[in-house]
């Protein structure tokens, strides 16, 4: 014979179980994309901040002088991942590639780096 509460307590069970493992799930994967966007960061601040700006504005006497777009701008933003992945990796005009130097994985963290300036404009 069950109980009345047996199903209310596998529900009430239930109900908690579900949102504890996605969060325990989602947690790892919260810390990686950390470290992406920290390594992110960091690269941008060592190979990109010098003529873009450290807040991607252009606002440099390099990006003035080379009539850089911010970063931040929404013509810039509008571009795909794709495609601001491939002007760091083949270059633009007198900017570097960086393919070689950086590999896949940290001009993708750069890209999303690069998302990240323009929440902070």
């Amino acid at each position: 014979m069950r109980l009345p509460f047996e199903n209310t307590a596998r529900v009430v069970v239930g109900a908690f179980a579900i949102p504890l493992v996605a969060l325990l799930i989602l947690i790892p994967g919260s810390r990686q994309t950390q470290g992406a966007q920290a390594s992110g960061k960091a690269t941008y601040s060592s190979k990109c901040a010098a003529c873009h700006g450290a807040d991607g504005s252009g606002n440099t006497a390099t990006g003035k002088a080379l009539k850089l777009r911010d970063l931040r701008s929404a013509d810039v933003q509008k571009m795909s991942d794709a495609d601001l992945a491939n002007i760091i990796s083949k270059g633009k005009g007198k900017m570097s590639a960086y393919q070689a130097s950086l590999g896949s994985d940290k001009i993708g963290q750069v890209v999303t780096y690069l998302r990240e300036l323009a929440h902070s404009k």
